[in-house]
Formats: C-alpha cells, structure tokens, sequence
C-alpha cells in the first residue's frame, strides 16, 4: 500500500485520470447508444417500442453488483476487482459483435450495465483512499462534471457516429476507450487496502451492510446526497415535457436551455476544486445552500408569477446546479468517513444503494405531483426537496466539521504548552 497524496500532481493525477476515462466509457455506453437504437430495431426487425427497454436493462445491471463488488474490494482488495471489472466491461462491449437478435442485445446491455457496479464502490472508494482529505474532495469535484459531459456529449457523438458507420462500431469505440482506463489503471493504481485470503461469507457481508444501515448518522449523512441532486434529476427527467410540450419550446430552444444549467453545475465543480484546500472542508457546503435555496426559489416565483416562467426556471436551476457543485464532493467525503464499522467498499456501496434508492423514489414522486400540478407541482416540490436537505444537511456538516476542527484545536493547545 502507498502513502496518501497530500498535493494533486501530474504523477499522481495519472490514476483518477484513468479511472474517469473508465466512468467516461461507461456513461457513454449509456448515453451514445440510444441515437441508434432505430437502427438496432430495424436490423433485428422488431418495432421501435424495443428502443427504450435498452437503457432500462442497463441501469438494471447497473442495480445488480455493488452490493458485493464494495466487501468483496474491502476482501482481496481494491486493484483486482477494478482491474476485473474494467476489463470484463471492454469484453461486454466487444460481444455487441456476436449477437444476432434483439433479446440477446438486451441481455448484453444488462452485462454492460454491471460496469457501473464497479465505478462508486470500488474505484471511488480506492480514489478517497489515495488522497488527503482536501485533495480528495478537489479530486472528486474535477471527476464530477464527466458525468454532466457523457449526456451531452454521448447522444452527439452517437448520431454523428451513426452517419459514417454501423451502429456496432459504436461499442468497438467505448471498448477502445475502456481498454485505454485499463492500461493507465494497471500501471498506476495504488493498493489501498490489505488483502485478506479469508473467504467471504454472506452472512459476514449481511452483517456488515446491517451494521452500516444501523449507523444512524451514516444514513442521514448518505441521505444528504439524493436530497441535494433531486431537483436537478427531476429537471433532467422531466424538462423535455416542462419546455417543449407544456411552454411549446422548440427542441433546438429546449437544448440551449440545458447549457445554463450544466455550466452551472460545472462551474460550482471547479470552484470547490479551487477553494478545497483553502476554507474549512464543508464551508462551501454551507455556502453552497443560499444559490440552491434561492435559486429554487426564483423558480417558483417565475412559475407563479412571470408570464415566461422558462427563463426564471432555467436561471433558478443554475443556481440551484452552481450550489450543488460547491455541495457534492464535501457530502460524498463526509458520508463516505462518517462510519467505521465496515470496509470502505461496504460504505460506498451503501451509499450507492441509499442514493439510487432515493433517486427512484424522488423522480417517481416527481412524476405524480407534476401530473396532478403541472409546472407548480414541480417547482414546489424541488424547493421543498431543497429545504429538507439544508435542514439535515446544516446538521451534518456541522457534525463533520467540528470533528475535523477538534484536533487543530488540540494541537494548537499543545503547541502553547510547549512555547
């Protein structure tokens, strides 16, 4: 195992690198394929109503692993378990060439989905593990916009893509770009862990996850993490209906619109990468609450009030994406060291179940109120979303903070006793 990287270097840059070009691949093997699902279903001549089942059973692979894959790293450790699962990705990418019809395609999109499985729980974990704590969180937030990049960029470079070669050199070209990760990974990724060749029984991992689940200030730190991202997963989910359909936007409109709003995000991403290492770990958390509370609502009032509520909508929701940018790597940082009764693959992959649980449950109910309420329902709901997380959120991070204070404090007392 390797010490900790205090100062971010080009050296020791060259494994977070290799790892978001992994995630980078995966998120575009979500995001690049659905432009040419009309030509998968007319190859394999089925209807069209088989393209949206794609995405479906890859987030259901996505669902299936990072239950094992967090303990099983925390077991044998964190190098061999990416390393197998970036390469088991490139092979499930590459067997895009060998089906035939349209129930294996989708059988393999779920395969390739179990990629994701292996990004938070284990590739995260190893990456809070190599750094100190500051830069780990700049690490985190650098890391954080490709996952705002792949769904802009993926369905561009898809149909691009679509018009100078078959659909199937799609897949040739995100397992080119996985077996790029797998060689940076294998040459520069520490251990972080100490392998363990005890077996591992599922009755121990039960009593991990129970013990991780009965902690409950993990569970109310991880909560933090949907309660923060939801509006913004709700915008995502349900602007193309709040734009173009309900205020008759065009589709060129609706896309300029989203720029806004992911540049904020980017732009609160960089700003935490900048201000990391100089404020308190969790002040720009704090900070970060007044643009998400104020920025939603600016939305509501547009919706109520405005007669053009899409442009106080977008421009609340970049406010709102500027202060989760400031927000998200501190949380992660913070829920991820709040627990120490399990391996730190175990809590990352707790937190991976506690937000995609949240996530579920939070666009579902996104969907009724928005059907029963229209552009209000929404615009309410994600305030009310907004003031549930500065109300645990101000609590956590204050616990977290004062932790991280209490041992300057202590050795600013030694130091006097000495002088």
């Amino acid at each position: 195992m390797q010490s900790k990287h205090a100062k971010l270097t080009w050296a020791n840059l060259l494994f977070p690198l290799a790892l978001v070009l992994f995630e980078f691949a995966v998120y575009i093997c979500n995001d690049m394929v659905q432009p040419a699902m009309l030509a998968v279903t007319r190859e394999f001549l089925v209807d069209a109503s088989w393209a949206p089942t794609s995405m479906t059973a890859f987030l259901i692979g996505g669902a299936l692993l990072p239950w094992l894959t967090g303990p099983l790293s925390d077991r044998i450790g964190r190098r061999p378990v990416l390393l197998f699962g970036v390469a088991y990705f490139t092979i499930a990418c590459l067997a895009t060439y060998l089906v035939s019809s349209i129930e294996a395609f989708i059988a393999l999109r779920l395969l390739q989905g179990v990629g994701l499985c292996f990004i938070n729980a284990v590739g995260y974990a190893s990456l809070q593990e190599s750094f100190e704590e500051s830069a780990a969180v700049r690490v985190t937030a650098l890391m954080a916009n490709v996952a705002l990049i792949a769904p802009l960029v993926g369905p561009l470079a898809g149909a691009a893509l679509l018009e100078l070669a078959p659909w199937r050199s799609g897949f040739l070209f995100i397992a080119g770009l996985s077996f790029l990760a797998l060689i940076g990974l294998y040459l520069r990724m520490p251990e972080t862990v100490a392998p363990s060749h005890e077996k591992l029984p599922l009755s121990s991992m039960g009593r991990d996850y129970l013990k991780v689940f009965g902690h409950s200030r993990f569970v109310l730190a991880a909560l933090c993490i949907p309660l923060l991202a939801l509006p913004l997963m709700g915008w995502i989910a349900l602007s193309p209906v709040l734009l173009v359909r309900d205020l008759h936007m065009s589709t060129v409109e609706y896309g300029l619109m989203q720029l806004p709003v992911f540049g904020g995000l980017i732009a609160g991403n960089l700003a935490l990468a900048v201000i990391a290492d100089r404020w308190p770990l969790g002040r720009s958390a704090l900070v970060g609450m007044w643009p998400i509370v104020g920025g939603l609502a600016v939305m509501v009032g547009g919706v109520l009030f405005s007669s053009v509520p899409q442009y106080w909508m977008v421009a609340g929701m970049s406010l709102m994406a500027f202060g989760e940018g400031l927000a998200f790597g501190v949380l992660y940082r913070f829920a991820l060291m709040s627990c120490d009764l399990a391996g730190r693959g175990t809590i990352s992959a707790s937190m991976s179940m506690i937000s995609m649980a949240g996530y579920a449950v939070g666009i579902e109910l996104f969907r009724q109120v928005y059907q029963a309420s229209g552009l209000t329902g929404f615009a309410v709901l994600s305030l009310c979303f907004s003031l549930a997380y500065v109300l645990l959120g101000r609590k956590m991070v204050g616990i977290a903070m004062a932790e991280r204070a209490a041992p300057a404090e202590r050795q600013g007392e030694l130091a006097g006793q000495s002088a």
